[in-house]
């Protein structure tokens, strides 16, 4: 075109659909104007759909009303050509709100009205009637383009991209407590230490701790110590200079440097080796470290989270694992139930999967039924939320079907099936008699709802002696009660 303008007109024919994948939906608000109440409710509807707020608009001035009150991601104006000027509309909301992106979408328009749309500022040009994949697309391409250049701070931290689905969801007491907890130490620099059993959000409570700390604008670093070989150890987490080693032809940040200004993710702390530990204490206690082939020292500026599904305290009596660098890490310890022990947390987690992955997949979300949560909450999750996370993944993108029934469950392991209607409760090896009482009471009390009578009398002790018990071995009391079963 004159000028060398381009113009980005789709037709639903042409439109090749690709969710806004990463983004939060419900944090995305988009004012959605149509004269026509049934074409408003189909447009709304589309976008409802994926998880996006939707805020609809009859008339012009409801649309200016959104634009000075809300952070306005996107209108999508509909209408048909020559009953609604256009012209002003976008004028008017950009006055209220500069970085609001504009999708038109007309009836009846031409080419020629694509090209002033575009002239206009809008984002994309769709004819109506509109397809959802091209509407989509368009939203997605929007966002995108929105995230780049947004100056408004609000309507950039909408578009911060989703790590991974929440796992606080839900109403169990523990995980209450380790969402406000993580809220508390955000906010400071001490070292974190997260435990729990493989696949139960070890990693997500990390990056919940660096999203909502003052480091979040910086980065965050995850290392597998699993994985480093006393040969490498220093070189991964220090980095090198050029020539310090054979191979060495170049310089090489290792992991602290990397993670400056953000948060260190150390992963299978447990595993790292004796000699990893000593260098991994020195940093912590000296706030400095040295490059391999370098003399020059530098100062570490990272916040640290480690994980690990050992019992380091065990490990660290039986000489495995260095007490001086548990007292280290563990300032703030965060110890994450299994899933088994939260059944009551299942629902949100699905329908928390639920969104995320429809938004991923650029699907609708489905309709889990009671009977299919029924079937989860008697499952033994050896996998804990992974195994959560990737059967809603696996049905979200497998299955067409809108409602999802018991017979999309998993089916329980075999030992779990000779065991139906009764509670499973696993020891670990090596735990001491005090560590499984206290689990022992504490899976008891979530079966019965906190009802103390009712535990006492399933456990074979008055509830006198399951009180002292309580506060002898520190269990959490949240909603207990004294109630008659």
């Amino acid at each position: 075109m004159a000028g060398g303008f381009w113009c980005n007109i789709i037709f639903p024919c042409d439109a090749i659909f690709a969710s806004s994948a990463g983004l939060i939906p419900s944090n995305i608000t988009i004012a959605v104007l149509d004269r026509s109440p049934r074409e408003l409710a189909q447009l709304s509807s589309l976008l409802e759909d994926i998880g996006y707020r939707v805020l609809s608009a009859g008339t012009e001035a409801h649309v200016e009303r959104y634009a000075a009150s809300e952070a306005l991601n996107l209108a999508v104006v509909g209408y048909e050509a020559g009953h609604v000027d256009v012209t002003t509309l976008v004028n008017r909301v950009r006055g209220l709100s500069p970085d609001t992106e504009f999708i038109l979408c007309c009836k009846g328009g031409s080419v020629g009205d694509a090209v002033a749309a575009m002239h206009l500022g809008a984002r994309d040009f769709l004819p109506k009637p509109v397809e959802r994949e091209a509407l989509l697309a368009a939203v997605r391409r929007a966002l995108e383009r929105q995230a780049l250049v947004a100056e408004d701070p609000k309507l950039r931290q909408s578009l911060k991209r989703r790590a991974a689905p929440d796992i606080f969801v839900g109403t169990s007491t523990e995980m209450r407590r380790i969402a406000d907890t993580v809220i508390e130490v955000a906010g400071t620099d001490v070292p974190v230490l997260v435990t729990g059993e493989s696949g139960t959000g070890k990693e997500l409570v990390a990056r919940a701790i660096h999203d909502r700390s003052a480091r979040r604008q910086g980065p965050f670093v995850a290392i597998n110590c699993a994985g480093l070989p006393d040969t490498l150890i220093e070189s991964e987490l220090f980095g090198h200079v050029r020539g310090a080693f054979t191979g060495a032809v170049a310089d090489r940040p290792g992991a602290f440097e990397s993670a400056a200004a953000g948060t260190l993710f150390l992963d299978e702390i447990g595993d790292l080796s004796p000699k990893g530990q000593g260098d991994l204490l020195r940093v912590l206690e000296d706030g400095v470290f040295r490059p391999v082939g370098s003399p020059r020292p530098v100062r570490a500026d990272v916040r640290i989270v480690a994980a690990t599904n050992r019992s380091l305290a065990r490990w660290a009596n039986e000489g495995r694992f260095r007490e001086d660098l548990l007292y280290r890490l563990n300032i703030v310890e965060f110890a994450l139930p299994p899933l088994r022990e939260r059944p009551e947390d299942i629902p949100a987690l699905v329908e928390s999967f639920n969104a995320h992955f429809s938004a991923r997949h650029g699907r609708r979300r489905k309709h889990f039924s009671p009977e299919f949560l029924e079937a989860l909450a008697r499952h033994p999750w050896p996998g804990n939320i992974r195994q959560l996370r990737n059967l809603i993944e696996r049905l979200m993108v497998t299955v067409r079907e809108a409602s999802i029934g018991p017979e999309f469950a998993p089916p329980l392991p075999e030992r779990a099936q000779s065991t139906a209607g009764r509670t499973l409760f696993s020891v670990e090896a090596g735990a001491s008699v005090a560590e499984v009482e206290a689990r022992l009471i504490r899976e008891t009390l979530a079966r019965v709802a906190s009802n103390r009578r009712e535990a006492a009398r399933i456990l074979g002790i008055s509830p006198r002696t399951l009180a002292y018990k309580i506060k002898a071995l520190g269990i959490p009391t949240g909603a207990a009660t004294d109630r008659a079963a």
